[in-house]
């Protein structure tokens, strides 16, 4: 990995340059391809910045520190960049390992037993007459409701082709 470091407003020393590389070059086992690395010193007054960028995979990584001191600033940036790093690796594993399941899952769902939803409705005695007449209000195919002639939970089925069925349970007498 090329590792760059620019020193703005202050005398370049090897001691620094060093101590940045060897800092970036830390970071290069938490990524699959780094490209390059680009370290920024700047010194303003009473002001130490350090800035990193990291380009990798596909990837920029970007970190800017200040302290009074410029080691400090070079530490805080790049631990700020490995953070930012093993949070872009666990999203990827998370991602893969989500593929992964879906991928696995999938033959499952064709030999296990199909999903059953469940849903509630309140049952209200009526005449079919008033049953056909509230199904036609609803976009639902299926009207579960009491028949007042029989007493009983009966259901009215709306067919594709806009007729009904009323379906009552045997040995029902009305």
């Amino acid at each position: 990995m090329q590792v760059l470091v620019t020193f703005r407003h202050i005398q370049a020393t090897d001691a620094l340059r060093r101590y940045a590389e060897s800092k970036v070059d830390k970071l290069v086992k938490y990524l699959h391809r780094p490209i390059e690395a680009h370290v920024i010193l700047t010194v303003i007054k009473h002001r130490h910045v350090a800035e990193v960028i990291l380009k990798a995979d596909h990837l920029t990584f970007n970190a800017t520190e200040e302290t009074a001191d410029l080691y400090s600033a070079i530490d805080l940036s790049t631990s700020k960049i490995e953070r930012q790093v093993k949070k872009q690796q666990t999203k990827r594993q998370a991602r893969k390992h989500a593929v992964n399941n879906e991928a696995s899952a999938a033959p499952e769902t064709s030999t296990s037993r199909p999903r059953i939803r469940t849903e509630r409705v309140a049952v209200e005695p009526m005449s079919v007459r008033e049953a056909v007449r509230r199904a036609t209000n609803t976009k639902a195919e299926l009207f579960l409701f009491q028949n007042v002639a029989s007493e009983t939970l009966t259901v009215l089925h709306r067919r594709k082709d806009g007729s009904y069925t009323l379906i009552e349970p045997e040995g029902v007498e009305r």
